[in-house]
């Protein structure tokens, strides 16, 4: 929230007002327990509280009432405000997900420096009332303006999404995976890893000399694992594929080869891969401070798409966020602007996109578009630019106009805001694991998890929940 400048004590009325509304999440809760030295479990979203086999993340009473110092300190009066007492009744409970409104109004002003004011938070679902009181401060004495407050970010939990994905996956049969060209040790300790993990069952396909090199590289044992000698890539790449037309797979995962082998084998006209869409790549990103998986589109495979090819990556996108438990997924098309233009293509591809999906052509998730960036994902955001729709300010999968664009968020989204991304191509008959050579070893191992629970709610094996449960 961005503080311009406070209000005194002869410049508030009776009945003046002010608003925000915000929404809880976990690591709002994990920050007010490391704060407050109060860890009730009721509180933790990974922890079963009551011991009713299922997790709470109930809001803590006194974070509910935080949101009204929030509003007293940063809007009415603002900067320099003093507390006096707060009284608080509270009615209904609050979860982590939900967005809570919270609202004070000036009731009486007492000389020469109090003013109280009734306090309320709401849940905005359904507008029930949170917790209600009185306020009364010590309004601030002189006036005060500032251009911006800094407040240092924190990085609350990393690979909080990727754990709850690999945990889902672990217990599924591990999904036969052909592994193309699995020759140095990341690409080959990725595959190991999710057999470690009972995610995939790796067959490797390449030069079983440079395999055992990597394998001796990183000290791991291939005993028990298939190898499959091709000593030229694009041969192993239509082994793999073989491989898959032949039932013994149902994955396929990159190793160290270039992506346009792998793809072109799995593209070809005989015993290809092709299931009548394109094929797209979808980031599953974790983010830190973000609390749910972010897909980010296409990134990798489609370097302008046409509005037909953007039908295909929506869709497949859509498919994706359902089976890693998002039920009905959000999906914010971007562009630069949230109007549509006739001068900018990717906004007017961003509206047809979303009235594709209001009249059924795009099933599964809620569109719209077009949306820039920060009112995609920031509420308040969304708000101040008047957008009110259910995917403004929460989308959890964001459709970018080209690779250029996709690329570029996805980087920054690793480098500056510490993400990292399990990636996997969709459109073909199976999923595609495809990582990049700077993955670390979680990021393939949600990669191989991703996969494997696609594949698993395509075949009936598992139902569908929520990723971040």
């Amino acid at each position: 929230m961005k503080i311009t400048e406070n209000r005194t004590y002869d410049e508030i009325s009776v009945g003046d007002s002010a608003e925000i509304v915000r929404i809880s999440t976990e690591d709002d809760f994990y920050v007010f327990a490391s704060a407050s030295g109060n860890y009730n479990p009721m509180h933790l979203g990974r922890v079963d509280g009551d011991g009713d086999g299922a997790t709470e993340a109930v809001a803590p009473a006194m974070w509910e009432a935080s949101l009204i110092s929030a509003v007293l300190g940063n809007l009415l009066p603002g900067p320099g405000t003093l507390y006096q007492s707060q009284s608080l009744i509270f009615h209904e409970r609050a979860h982590a997900g939900d967005e809570l409104l919270t609202r004070v109004r000036v009731v009486e002003k007492r000389p020469p420096n109090r003013i109280v004011l009734e306090t309320r938070v709401e849940r905005c679902s359904d507008g029930a009332l949170v917790l209600d009181g009185e306020a009364e401060v010590k309004a601030p004495p002189k006036k005060l303006v500032f251009n911006d407050l800094e407040i240092p970010g924190l990085v609350i939990e990393r690979h909080r999404h990727f754990d709850a994905l690999i945990a889902q996956a672990e217990p599924l049969a591990p999904l036969p995976t052909a592994v193309v060209c699995p020759e140095e040790a990341r690409s080959l300790g990725g595959a190991l890893l999710g057999a470690r993990h009972t995610i995939i069952a790796p067959i490797l396909i390449g030069d079983p000399a440079k395999i055992a090199a990597a394998a001796a590289e990183i000290g791991a044992s291939l005993a028990g694992i298939e190898i499959v000698e091709a000593t030229d890539h694009e041969r192993a790449a239509h082994l793999a594929v073989d491989l898959v037309a032949g039932g013994r797979a149902a994955a396929l995962m990159k190793g160290h080869l270039h992506t346009d082998v792998l793809l072109k084998a799995a593209l070809r006209k005989e015993n290809g891969l092709r299931a009548g869409r394109r094929f797209t790549h979808v980031f599953v990103m974790d983010v830190p401070g973000v609390p749910h998986p972010l897909l980010v589109t296409d990134a990798a495979i489609n370097i302008a798409p046409d509005l037909r090819t953007k039908v295909d990556i929506v869709q497949n996108a859509i498919d994706l966020a359902i089976s890693i438990g998002i039920e009905v997924p959000k999906v914010g098309v971007l562009s630069a602007v949230e109007t549509v233009n006739p001068d900018i293509p990717s906004s007017l591809d961003a509206a047809l996109l979303s009235k594709m999906a209001e009249r059924g052509q795009i099933r599964g998730g809620m569109v719209d578009g077009p949306l820039a960036m920060d009112n995609a994902v920031d509420l308040t955001a969304a708000r101040t630019k008047g957008i009110t729709s259910q995917v403004a300010g929460r989308a959890e999968v964001l459709v970018v106009p080209n690779l250029d664009a996709g690329n570029m968020l996805a980087k920054q989204l690793a480098y500056i805001s510490h993400a990292e991304g399990a990636g996997v191509v969709m459109g073909a008959k199976v999923p595609i694991i495809l990582n990049s050579r700077s993955d670390d070893d979680k990021a393939r191992l949600a990669s191989c998890a991703v996969a494997t629970l696609h594949n698993a709610r395509l075949h009936g094996l598992m139902p569908a929940r929520r990723a971040a449960e």
